[in-house]
């Protein structure tokens, strides 16, 4: 395959996850900010420094008012990472690789683009936001429906989930990090009803919160909602999950091209650090100092994975 072909696939599904997660970051925010009024402002900073944006956002804006940051991140064309700006660079980059599509793969991806466009004309009033975010997640379901009931098990369908994964650990992990580092109050929160409320908050941003409950009915603590987020492998948006996801569409590759890239030696790496580890040896060595290694090496796999398929080439 083409290099630019690998990329234009890999980075259409990076989008696409990027576009869920913004969705679910906005739901995390409001939720939150309604459970803590007194502070809202706050807690919408938090959700623009976890999205990545907070440079951008502080250039045009002196506050961190609601309606501000909303807009910004659904459809503010100055933010790169904006829904709107990420479903059309999905869109853009799967008419650079339309061939390589199925079409219901190309129509899903184009109807998510259509909607969306048409829904974000203006800005979004707060009674409406809860359904367009759902649009939001419909859409990027339909979009992974359709690659997983239609495309082929080759380099193509690796690709896609190589993207996918990686943007999904990395948002995992940057909403784990800012639910320590920034949103629990003080240590003496630890393990008390307010923790609890911001865990579960937290979960239902990565569609957790009933398998959670599922797994530990009546038992929602910190450390276990940080072992279900981080190192359990049944739940496919964990740290864990997603690292193996990748290595297992990164060895598909290395059997199709004859040989392992060292981006597949990365991702190895990585899950040797997560095997060695408890929830509690996380905890004592230090969350957010986990955390910040784990972000660290998953954006130097991004990388080598491109240097590896010669994206640019």
């Amino acid at each position: 395959m083409l290099g630019k072909t690998a990329g234009g696939l890999y980075w259409m599904f990076r989008f696409l996850e990027r576009s869920e997660n913004t969705a679910r970051l906005i739901e995390a925010g409001f939720r939150i900010a309604l459970t803590r009024s007194s502070d809202s402002e706050s807690e919408w900073k938090s959700v623009v420094t976890t999205a990545g944006v907070r440079a951008g956002y502080d250039d045009i804006y002196d506050s961190y008012a609601a309606a501000h940051v909303v807009d910004y991140l659904l459809r503010d064309m100055r933010n790169p990472s904006s829904v709107m700006n990420v479903i059309a660079n999905a869109r853009m980059n799967a008419r650079l690789v339309r061939t390589a599509l199925t079409t219901e793969v190309w129509e899903a991806v184009n109807e998510s683009w259509m909607v969306m466009k048409a829904a974000m004309k203006r800005p979004v009033r707060e009674t409406e936001l809860p359904a367009l975010l759902g649009e939001v997640r419909r859409h990027s379901a339909l979009v992974r429906g359709a690659l997983h009931g239609t495309m082929l098990r080759n380099d193509i369908y690796d690709f896609a989930q190589i993207g996918t994964s990686l943007e999904r650990a990395d948002n995992t992990a940057r909403i784990i990090d800012v639910k320590y580092y920034t949103l629990l109050p003080s240590a003496s929160f630890v393990g008390s009803p307010l923790d609890n409320v911001q865990w579960e908050t937290i979960l239902r941003s990565v569609s957790a919160h009933r398998a959670f409950r599922w797994l530990n009915e009546g038992n929602m603590t910190s450390a276990n909602i940080a072992e279900f987020m981080i190192l359990d492998s049944r739940f496919p948006r964990s740290l864990n999950s997603a690292s193996h996801a990748i290595e297992a569409h990164l060895g598909f590759l290395a059997k199709d091209y004859g040989a392992p890239a060292p981006s597949y030696d990365l991702v190895d790496a990585q899950l040797n650090k997560l095997r060695a580890h408890t929830i509690k040896t996380i905890f004592d060595d230090g969350l957010h100092q986990f955390i910040a290694g784990f972000i660290r090496d998953n954006n130097a796999i991004g990388s080598q994975i491109e240097q590896d398929y010669q994206f640019n080439g």
